[in-house]
């Protein structure tokens, strides 16, 4: 498909399922190439070295290699739901800093070698504040629907994933109907998409893919 970006994605990582969402509120069409993690393929590597996902490779080969610069690049090109209007910068930031610091140590606490429950505690903690915020609006910034939410959205999930009968015992009643209205919206079905494993010499694959 000449003439369109490029995204290297894989289905279930938060980072690229936050610039899937904000290329699709943005209208952005691309190519799609699922990314099997334990066999990459060497064009992404050649685009990217630092080998992780999402990568998007433009058409006049520029290479954006980090998710929130692909969410603000498509939005700055269209941004029709206003997105980047509100400032959610500090909340991306400490979702991004100590929230994925506390999530990977409470979902994979073999690889760290610890303790999981002063790491749920702590993603736990720092929950309240969105919650507070959800209580007062539908959304983190407000009435509509920003970046943050999209951008914060997929960790939020994936903390959910580790016990969510525990989670739902939270006192997050906010935060869960949030969750849960966005995990159920056909935005974000659109953006799970199941896509088999991209290998050189295989067809294209057009993002949206209907």
């Amino acid at each position: 498909m000449p003439g369109l970006p490029i995204l290297y994605s894989f289905r279930r990582c938060p980072y690229a399922i936050r610039a899937r969402l904000a290329l699709l509120a943005s209208g952005t069409v691309c190519t799609i190439r699922e990314v099997k993690l334990s066999a990459k393929p060497a064009e992404m590597l050649a685009a990217s070295p630092k080998a992780t996902v999402p990568v998007l490779v433009l058409p006049d080969g520029a290479v954006i290699d980090q998710s929130l610069d692909i969410m603000r690049w498509a939005l700055a090109r269209h941004d029709p739901c206003n997105w980047l209007g509100p400032d959610g910068d500090a909340l991306i930031e400490a979702n991004d800093g100590p929230f994925k610091h506390h999530l990977d140590r409470a979902k994979y606490p073999d690889r760290h070698d610890g303790d999981p429950a002063p790491h749920r505690a702590a993603c736990l903690a720092l929950l309240r504040p969105l919650e507070r915020r959800l209580t007062a609006a539908p959304w983190l910034c407000g009435p509509t629907m920003s970046l943050a939410d999209a951008a914060i959205l997929p960790f939020v999930r994936q903390f959910a994933a580790i016990d969510r009968p525990w989670f739902d015992a939270q006192p997050l009643p906010r935060t869960r109907e949030w969750l849960d209205g966005l995990t159920g919206s056909r935005l974000f079905e659109e953006a799970m998409v199941r896509l088999t494993p991209w290998r050189a010499g295989d067809a294209e694959v057009r993002f949206p893919t209907d």
